[in-house]
């Protein structure tokens, strides 16, 4: 596809390249050619094996897990690519690592997500596109424009297809406290009432459960956040919703499927039903459950990618 007499360039490192090669099906065009490895010691090394002279340049690159290796295959590509001379790199990352150190929590903390904005931006990035960071406050931390998704319409759909015409069957149930201005849009896609979990936080990952605020008895709970951890917060709301509130029925929607640690025993022996999740990060097939439902994003960014160059607004997207 060719937008300002510039050829759109789509390249993919390791941690996604499914997502990759669905932007690049939608916009009709190649997964550029490139090999990304790494030397004996364990340094990565990335090859491109064609020009990219005046193109315009997208690499799709998740920092998921391993964090650090895939942080440093999309740094290095940047790299890459500026040293060959393309029009302009932007860097797609439906997941953006390091993202929850945002702000220090106390003292001498880092605040390693404007750390990561800065070794993006340094590379040589001259866009970021990306989807649900945790604090949108982010975006201030690139010194380049930053076009941020949201998730929440590809889920909202799916679940309307669920709800049919009984929403007030359902109830949106934030997990959290942090939550509640997701979950009340959320709720106001699907037409349905909005309850919340209040809980405290004694220790990192680990979550109780207080109160919760809003009725959800005789309800079917939708439990939506931005991202499944280790599970423990979902989890546990769920188990509330149902043993404290009596909620008949729980489903649990994510952007983003970081499942570390203990999440997929969790998830796995709760009591949600159906978990639907975005594939902003691949969950690999040994960790894959039944009762996981996993949406595609590709047609998303491909969607952002085109009104980009096109100078149509990003915003109304899923809107």
């Amino acid at each position: 596809m060719n937008f300002h007499g510039k050829y759109i360039k789509i390249f993919t490192c390791n941690s996604n390249r499914p997502v990759a090669e669905q932007i690049a099906a939608c916009l009709e065009t190649p997964v550029g050619k490139s090999e990304v490895t790494s030397f004996s010691d364990g340094e990565i090394a990335v090859s491109l094996h064609e020009s990219v002279r005046g193109a315009e340049c997208f690499i799709v690159q998740s920092t998921c897990a391993p964090v650090n290796d895939n942080l440093m295959e999309l740094l290095i590509m940047i790299d890459a690519m500026k040293r060959a001379s393309a029009a302009s790199i932007t860097a797609v990352i439906p997941y953006l690592g390091y993202a929850r150190q945002d702000r220090k929590a106390k003292a001498r903390d880092p605040i390693s997500a404007k750390l990561v904005a800065d070794l993006i931006t340094t590379a040589g990035a001259d866009r970021v596109l990306t989807m649900d960071l945790h604090a949108n406050q982010i975006q201030g931390f690139f010194n380049i424009p930053v076009d941020h998704l949201v998730g929440a319409p590809i889920l909202a759909n799916y679940f309307k297809q669920k709800i049919g015409d009984r929403p007030d069957d359902y109830v949106v149930v934030s997990p959290d406290l942090g939550s509640v201005t997701r979950a009340r849009n959320f709720a106001t896609r699907l037409g349905c009432p909005i309850a919340i979990i209040d809980k405290r936080r004694p220790k990192a990952n680990v979550s109780e459960v207080m109160n919760i605020i809003g009725e959800v008895k005789g309800k079917k709970v939708i439990l939506v956040d931005d991202m499944i951890d280790t599970a423990g917060t979902l989890c546990n709301a769920a188990q509330a919703v149902v043993e404290r509130g009596g909620a008949t029925e729980v489903y649990a929607g994510a952007t983003h499927a970081v499942l570390s640690g203990p999440a997929i025993d969790r998830l796995k022996n709760s009591v949600i039903k159906e978990v639907i999740l975005l594939d902003t990060i691949p969950v690999p097939a040994d960790r894959m459950l039944d009762k996981f439902t996993v949406l595609p994003v590709g047609p998303v960014f491909a969607e952002a990618i085109e009104r980009i160059y096109e100078d149509k607004p990003v915003s109304s997207i899923g809107v």
